[in-house]
C-alpha cells in the first residue's frame, strides 16, 4: 500500500477485494498515515527484483517506528521525573517476548503504541489541547482510536478520585478530536461504515474463525511469554500499598489503564502490543517515590543504584529477547509464496480475479501481485458482511465439501483461477476430479489452477 501511494497518490483506486466491504466503492484504508509513513521507504515494484527491496524497507521501518514509541515512553517517564527513566524504559525489552514479536512486525500497532504514549504524558502534564490534534491524527492513522477515548475517560476518572475535580477538557479535546478526525477524512462516509462493520463483529464471542490475534492465549502461554509484564504489574500493585501517602493521579490513571489492557489482553492476544508496556509504565509511576524516599540522604546509593538496577534487568533482557528472536525466526517466511505470486502476475490478464482457499493468505499474494485481484483478504467476515450466502459457499468449496466446484467458482464468483496452499486437501481431492479445473503451477508452497 505503501509503494501504491507513492505511485498514484493519497487514494489509490482499491480494487482488489470487489467482492467484500473493501469494494472499490466502500473502501477505506484504515491505516492511511500509517501506509503513508511506509511510502517513503517503499520505492520499488516487487516485479522488478522479487520483492527484496519491498521487504527490506518494511524491516527498517519497523524498526523505526517502536523506536519512536519507546522514546515516547521514555519522554513519559521522565516527564514524571520517575527514577532511572532511562532503565525502566530499556526495561520494554525484557517485559514480554510476545510484545517484542508483535513491536517487530511492519503494522500499525507500534505507531498506536506511540500515540497512546504520547497522549497519557500530555495528559500527565495537563496540556488537554494537544490532545485534539492527537485525536485527529489518530483516526488517519489506525482503527483502534477508541483507546485514546479510553485513556481519557480513565485519566479524567482518576483525577476525579484524586483531586476532586471533573478535568472534563482531558475528555472533551481528545474527542473533538476523534470526531473531526472521522468527518474530516479522505474518505468520509465510507470509515464511518467500516468502523461498524469491523468493530462490532469483534464484540461478543466470534461465530466466524477470524485471524488468531483475535482469540485469547491459554493461562500458561500468557506467564510464559509475558509473564515479566504480570509481574511488573503486580510489582507496581504492591507498591501503591506500601506508599505511605495516597495514590497520586498519575499511578492511579497509569493502574487504571494498565486493568483495562490487561482484561483486553486476556480476552484477545493482540492487546499484548500494549499491556506490557503499560504495566512497565505503572510500576514506574507506582514504585519511583519509594525509591525517591529511600535514597534521600544515601549519596553512594544514588550512584550504585542504577548499576543495580541494570544488573537485576540483565537476566530478563537476555532471556526475552532470545525468545523474541526465536518467535521471528520460526514465523512463516516473507517470501512462502513469492514464486507463485510472481508467476502468476506474469500469466494471467491483469485484473482477472482468484479465488483464494485461504483469506489470510491475500497479504503475502497482494505484497508481490497487484496484477490480479483477490476473493477474501484481510478479515474473512468482510466477505461475510457483504454477501453472507456467498462466503457460505466460499466455505463449503474450500473445505472440499462441493464436487466439481468450477462451475460455483466461475459462475458464482467470477473467478478465472485457484490459488491454493498445499494443506487444503480436501479441496485438493476434488479439484483433481474436476475437468474444469487444470493444474498450471506447483511449488513447494502452492498450486494454481485454471478455471475453464
Amino acid at each position: 500500500m505503501g509503494y501504491l501511494i507513492r505511485r498514484q497518490g493519497l487514494k489509490p483506486a482499491f480494487v482488489w477485494l470487489p467482492l467484500t466491504i473493501l469494494n472499490r466503492e466502500a473502501f477505506y484504508d484504515h491505516h492511511l498515515l500509517y501506509h503513508l509513513y511506509l511510502a517513503v521507504f517503499a520505492g520499488v515494484d516487487p516485479a522488478v527484483d522479487g520483492g527484496r527491496a519491498l521487504t527490506q524497507a518494511g524491516k527498517v521501518a519497523s524498526i523505526l517506528m517502536p523506536g519512536l514509541a519507546f522514546l515516547a515512553i521514555w519522554w513519559l517517564l521522565r516527564g514524571q521525573q520517575v527514577y532511572w527513566a532511562a532503565l525502566w524504559s530499556l526495561g520494554l525489552f525484557a517485559v514480554s517476548d510476545a510484545f517484542l514479536y508483535r513491536m517487530s512486525m511492519a503494522r500499525a500497532q507500534s505507531a498506536s503504541l506511540l500515540v497512546l504514549a504520547l497522549g497519557l504524558h500530555w495528559l500527565l502534564q495537563r496540556r488537554y489541547r494537544r490532545l485534539l490534534p492527537l485525536g485527529f491524527v489518530y483516526v488517519w492513522l489506525f482503527n483502534g482510536f477508541p483507546l485514546l477515548l479510553a485513556l481519557a475517560g480513565l485519566y479524567t476518572l482518576a483525577t476525579l478520585l484524586t483531586e476532586r475535580r471533573l478535568a472534563w477538557p482531558a475528555l472533551a479535546f481528545p474527542a473533538a478530536g476523534l470526531v473531526l478526525g472521522a468527518v474530516l477524512n479522505p474518505y468520509f462516509p465510507q470509515d464511518i461504515a467500516f468502523m461498524a462493520n469491523h468493530l462490532l463483529p469483534k464484540v461478543g464471542e466470534l461465530e466466524t474463525a477470524v485471524g488468531n490475534e483475535w482469540y485469547p492465549y491459554q493461562t500458561w502461554t500468557v506467564v510464559q511469554n509475558s509473564g515479566l509484564a504480570l509481574a511488573a504489574f503486580v510489582g507496581g500493585a504492591l507498591a501503591l500499598g506500601w506508599r505511605e501517602k495516597r495514590v497520586d493521579r498519575p499511578a492511579l490513571a497509569a493502574f487504571f489503564l494498565a486493568v483495562l489492557l490487561g482484561v483486553m489482553f486476556f480476552k484477545s492476544r493482540r492487546f499484548v502490543e500494549y499491556f506490557p508496556a503499560f504495566a512497565l509504565i505503572f510500576a514506574a509511576l507506582a514504585v519511583s517515590p519509594l525509591v525517591e524516599g529511600w535514597l534521600a540522604g544515601r549519596p553512594r546509593w544514588q550512584r550504585v543504584g542504577p548499576l543495580l538496577f541494570l544488573a537485576l534487568l540483565a537476566v530478563p533482557l537476555g532471556l526475552t529477547l532470545d525468545q523474541a528472536r526465536r518467535a521471528v525466526a520460526g514465523a512463516q517466511p516473507a517470501g512462502r509464496y513469492a514464486e507463485a505470486a510472481l508467476w502468476l502476475a506474469e500469466n494471467s490478464p491483469a485484473g482477472s480475479l482468484v479465488f483464494q482457499t485461504d483469506w489470510d493468505d491475500f497479504p503475502r499474494l497482494f505484497f508481490y501481485n497487484s496484477h490480479n485481484v483477490y476473493t477474501a483478504g484481510l478479515d474473512p467476515t468482510y466477505l461475510e458482511l457483504q454477501d453472507e450466502a456467498l462466503f457460505a459457499e466460499w466455505v463449503r468449496i474450500t473445505r472440499g465439501e462441493v464436487e466439481r466446484p468450477a462451475m460455483a467458482i466461475r459462475q458464482r464468483f467470477g473467478a478465472s483461477y485457484v490459488f491454493s496452499d498445499l494443506n487444503h486437501q480436501a479441496f485438493l481431492r476434488v479439484a483433481a476430479e474436476d475437468p474444469a479445473l487444470t493444474e498450471i503451477y506447483r511449488d513447494e508452497h502452492a498450486v494454481i489452477f485454471a478455471v475453464e
